[in-house]
């Protein structure tokens, strides 16, 4: 085994358990320790691919190849007695976080958009962010909550976001729901569901919840999913989009797993297509019509390339801008 690729898997994991894994997940934090810790355990992680070493989309795999889960001295053997396998996996795998709560942070820039709308999500896993008109939501602001909720009353997915400023906030009339993604998810797989359910952190059991159910719903009327690039599919599938409704290409955070060569590419597509709303670290790309800053550390909301909020990467808060409503045409 190449020491240098040990090497490098120790100081991902443990930068992992210093920095990510506490207060969010007990068990990842635990896992992540002994892989930096334990020689063995990280020479068998080292045979998975480098570009697939993340520890979260490892220990994804691990779980859903049933890894012990109770005791981190049986779940170090079964790792070293598995490596051949779990690279296997790895190298089919890859991160497909489709956490919902990212529609209550896309719902104010959806807001600035005349409908009916035709929705398309680049990236877009088992397409659980193409229903923001199918879920309620709570936005948090000082001692008020705005409360906005589906026609039909209030969703199953309940999504809470502490919310600064003052933006129009009203739910989207989505009249077609598309997505692309390099190996989409279909909800009404087994297997598929499973790979949603292992993306979860353990100990998220607010966000475990919130995903079955969003899963549910996004199989009551799926949508239409496609594979392919993004910057290559893009144009043949906005071609279906129904006349009538504004065209809205959406990229919630899934430019940082696109190759920075081809990120132009994306965005030129999208913004080629229609509208395009993104959630992206400002510094990711050059998309942006002005210098973009974050005061909170978190992900810039845009309009067409127009920053008009900070907000959380998943979804758990939104900044609004002073003046973002000039975003509107």
């Amino acid at each position: 085994m190449d020491q240098d690729a040990v090497t490098a898997v120790v100081a991902r994991f443990e930068r992992f358990a210093r920095e990510e894994a506490p207060g969010r997940s007990a068990v990842y934090e635990a896992w992540a320790r002994r892989v930096a810790e334990d020689p063995a355990v990280a020479t068998a992680l080292a045979e998975v691919g480098p570009t697939r070493r993340q520890p979260p989309l490892v220990f994804a795999v691990l779980r859903l190849l049933g890894a012990p889960m109770d005791d981190v001295d049986a779940w170090a053997s079964w790792v070293v007695a598995h490596a051949g396998e779990i690279a296997a996996e790895c190298a089919r795998r890859s991160v497909q976080t489709n956490e919902p709560l990212r529609c209550a942070a896309l719902l104010p820039a959806l807001a600035l958009i005349d409908g009916p709308i035709a929705l398309l999500e680049v990236g877009a896993s088992a397409g659980l962010c193409l229903n923001p008109d199918r879920y309620s939501y709570r936005y948090r602001r000082g001692g008020e909550t705005v409360a906005l909720d589906p026609v039909a009353g209030v969703s199953p997915v309940v999504l809470a976001c502490e919310l600064e400023g003052a933006p129009e906030l009203r739910m989207p009339e989505v009249v077609w729901r598309a997505g692309i993604d390099l190996n989409p998810l279909d909800v009404d797989r087994a297997e598929d569901r499973a790979w949603l359910m292992d993306l979860v952190w353990p100990g998220e059991e607010e966000r475990r919840e919130r995903i079955a159910r969003a899963i549910d719903i996004a199989a009551g009327d799926p949508p239409l999913l496609v594979a392919g690039d993004g910057a290559d599919a893009l144009p043949a599938l906005a071609a279906q989009a129904p006349a009538g409704a504004t065209l809205v290409v959406t990229t919630p955070g899934v430019l940082a797993h696109v190759p920075a060569p081809h990120r132009a590419a994306v965005i030129d597509a999208a913004r080629s297509a229609g509208r395009w709303v993104t959630l992206d670290a400002p510094a990711l790309h050059d998309g942006w019509t002005r210098r973009v800053e974050s005061v909170r550390g978190g992900f810039a909301l845009a309009l067409d390339g127009d920053v008009v909020a900070e907000v959380d990467p998943l979804g758990a808060w939104v900044a609004w801008h002073p003046g973002s409503d000039a975003a509107r045409p």
